[in-house]
């Protein structure tokens, strides 16, 4: 026999008793303002010389901590379908995305998420303010900042072909974002993708086999028909995509679009560029990922014959920036989650947050995210200046991959972290960092992963000698501030001198090059206690090899409520 709780009141209710009154939970976090929240943030931006940009960056905290956290869930449960046909049987190659995906993507090339750099060239700082927007945008959905990422990047290999850098930049640099399937010369705003890796090389592009043959009259029009396959085509829905091929000079690159050039204006016909399949990623959920044949696909060749991965890797030095930001900015919003959670969730008497473990766990959080942050708007404003100042040039080749390995390498455990101390609750979708753990290893490994980067550190060290003296230039008036940190350099001479195993030891060397640049910035950052705290957990060796292990006289209330 069933029983109503109406019927039999006292058999579900004693002395005004309930069974699930809902009691120390916290409340919702969003809405929240990302940049008038994060004071550590906001003065980087004005020591890297984003100061003026102020006012626009600001703009786009209480979008990014409102509507775009909503539109995140939205674009992440509902990921992008592949239709390859219509209804008919015409072959369409169409990517399905939620609408949030393109609000998503709307709002941040409206705020300047792709473009605000390019629309302020002239200005020292613009870059910096440009990175301080990605950041934003990253925490509220890391899908969408894919193509808004390669968009961005590629218009510095596109500038090395001015014919087409002068039609196509007009649209790539704008605010305006188009999702419509059609040609991008109808669009007022392009997205561009890229396709480097194959099965049998992955990360040794020089490995590729797909091949170019030019067709039709040469000259600076002259077209390419490609021939191949991509393992990962990033971003299929884009409107063209930089691809590399290999013509008889050697691997070069080329600006492929979606729908074939040359064709008749009133039918477009779409290029030979069938994608196979979306990749089944573990995360990035909101973003396509796929395998495309090139089936005689055509395309423009950017720069000189035979000289493709130069001109990529223009781009790929942009998108590694943006490697080291979009992981910064995963460990920001864990962080945020962690400490919301920790003040106003209550355990043995106390909110979580004045326990004295779950303090120490909070505080080390907050250290590692402060000077991931700092590295990466710092690696931003190198970039900004290598346009005139061949010593800052120098410093963002190497530091890029500096940043790029250590940034990413630590972004997934600080995930976890945060996880924790949300306990069972950080494991449940609904708390987001679910979403945040799977994006967390996703930077470490595109774009090169950390063999790769530290390669690329040892590489740039032998090939420009500058690289090496604006290295060691960034901590000239800090000797004597730290013992720590001067000996931390002496230790570094000593292990670049040793050249016999260089190699075999540089994933300790760029650890300890990216600590010692960390320790610098947080010291020039001006705040005392956040500088003395991570040079002595990081540098000294007072620390575990967990997070949460900082020595007792640590501030650690001071620098929880520094990061929020």
């Amino acid at each position: 026999m069933t029983v109503h709780q109406d019927e039999h009141p006292d058999r579900f209710r004693s002395n005004g008793f309930t069974t699930h009154a809902v009691t120390n939970q916290p409340a919702p976090l969003a809405p929240y303002d990302l940049f008038g929240s994060d004071l550590p943030l906001q003065q980087a931006l004005e020591r890297e010389g984003g100061a003026w940009a102020r006012p626009q960056v600001a703009v786009f905290g209480p979008i990014a901590g409102g509507e775009m956290m909503a539109l995140g869930v939205l674009a992440n449960e509902n990921k992008p379908k592949f239709r390859p046909f219509d209804r008919y049987g015409n072959r369409i190659e169409e990517v399905e995305f939620h609408p949030a995906y393109h609000r998503l993507m709307a709002l941040g090339t409206h705020h300047g998420v792709s473009n605000f750099n390019w629309h302020h060239a002239d200005r020292d700082g613009a870059n910096v303010a440009r990175a301080a927007l990605f950041y934003m945008h990253c925490q509220a959905d890391q899908g969408t900042c894919c193509p808004l990422t390669m968009t961005y990047a590629s218009v510095a290999s596109l500038r090395l072909s001015p014919h087409l850098a002068q039609d196509w930049l007009p649209r790539i640099t704008s605010d305006i974002y188009d999702g419509a399937a059609i040609p991008a010369w109808l669009k007022a705003g392009n997205t561009i993708g890229m396709g480097m890796t194959e099965k049998q090389g992955g990360s040794d592009v020089r490995a590729n086999t797909t091949r170019a043959f030019a067709v039709g009259a040469e000259g600076p029009d002259e077209l390419y028909e490609l021939v191949g396959h991509k393992w990962f085509m990033s971003a299929p829905m884009c409107d063209a995509f930089l691809v590399l091929a290999r013509t008889e000079a050697g691997i070069s690159c080329f600006l492929t679009p979606k729908f074939a050039p040359g064709g008749d204006p009133d039918a477009p016909q779409l290029n030979a560029i069938r994608i196979q399949r979306l990749k089944d990623k573990l995360g990035d959920h909101s973003n396509a990922s796929s395998e495309v044949e090139l089936q005689g696909a055509l395309g423009w060749m950017l720069g000189e014959d035979g000289r493709g991965i130069n001109v990529i890797l223009e781009m790929v030095a942009l998108t590694r920036q943006d490697c080291a930001l979009g992981s910064s900015a995963l460990m920001r919003q864990a962080l945020v989650q962690a400490i919301h959670h920790a003040r106003e969730r209550q355990a043995f008497g106390k909110h979580l947050v004045q326990q004295p473990l779950m303090q120490n766990v909070l505080a080390d959080l907050a250290l590692e995210s402060e000077a991931a942050m700092a590295l990466s708007l710092r690696l931003a404003r190198a970039i900004d200046a290598s346009r005139h100042d061949p010593h800052q040039a120098a410093f963002a080749r190497l530091a890029t991959a500096i940043g790029k390995y250590w940034i990413c390498k630590r972004c997934a455990p600080f995930v976890n972290e945060a996880q924790e101390c949300l306990g069972g609750a950080g494991y449940v979708e609904e708390s987001m960092l679910p979403r945040l753990y799977r994006q967390a290893p996703l930077n470490s490994i595109w774009e090169g992963s950390g063999n790769i980067q530290c390669l690329d550190v040892l590489r740039c060290l032998a090939r420009e000698p500058l690289s090496r003296v604006a290295f060691f230039d960034e901590f000239k008036d800090l000797h004597g501030h730290y013992a720590a940190l001067d000996a931390t350099l002496k230790e570094l001479l000593a292990l670049l001198a040793d050249h016999a195993n260089l190699e075999i030891r540089s994933r300790y060397i760029v650890e300890r090059m990216a600590l010692a640049l960390q320790t610098a910035l947080l010291i020039r950052g001006g705040d005392a206690r956040a500088a003395d705290a991570f040079c002595r957990s990081r540098l000294e060796g007072a620390h575990g090899l967990a997070f949460g292990t900082l020595t007792p006289d640590a501030p650690l209330a001071y620098l929880i409520e520094r990061a929020y």
